[in-house]
């Protein structure tokens, strides 16, 4: 399910988009260099990004599963560029019609990967499983000549009630 190509298929600017045929409608930034509590500060503004967006107060059970989904990802990508790429530098949150899209921009050399030597019922290295399993995809953006990265991904939007 989850992959690190580079972007998602007809991807070929700085603009998240969801698909091909369907651009990001609204992307949401927010800087996090040199800020404290980052991973608390970026849940809060998806918070606020999916109550604009009417996902929030929720009008059903999986309208709520689905927005707890986004705050999950965001956190577990935030910590993630704070554990082990030197903090995050900005978080984007774009929405179309059928999906959401989180990024998370880092200085960081490395690359997500799932660990393989996670184990279950422990603390740590279960961030990754995560992301895989909530979304519906998710990679690795690495722009030529630039230091970092950033990780994307896609979840799915709730469906109408």
């Amino acid at each position: 399910m989850g992959t690190t190509r580079p972007r998602p298929a007809g991807d070929h600017g700085a603009e998240p988009q969801v698909t091909a045929e369907e651009p990001v409608r609204q992307v949401r930034r927010l800087r996090l260099i040199g800020t404290t509590g980052v991973v608390s500060r970026a849940r809060e503004f998806t918070r606020q990004a999916l109550h604009d967006w009417g996902w929030l107060p929720a009008a059903d059970d999986d309208q709520y599963a689905a927005a707890e989904d986004v705050l999950l990802v965001v956190s577990e990508l935030v910590t993630n560029a704070c554990l082990h790429a030197g903090g995050p530098e900005e978080l984007r949150v774009g929405r179309g019609g059928k999906l959401v899209r989180v990024e998370v921009l880092d200085r960081g050399s490395g690359t997500p990967a799932l660990r393989t030597t996670r184990r279950p019922g422990r603390p740590g290295g279960h961030g990754m499983f995560i992301v895989q399993r909530l979304c519906l995809d998710w990679g690795v953006v690495r722009e030529p000549d630039a230091a970092g990265k950033t990780v994307w991904a896609e979840l799915g939007t709730p469906t109408p009630s």
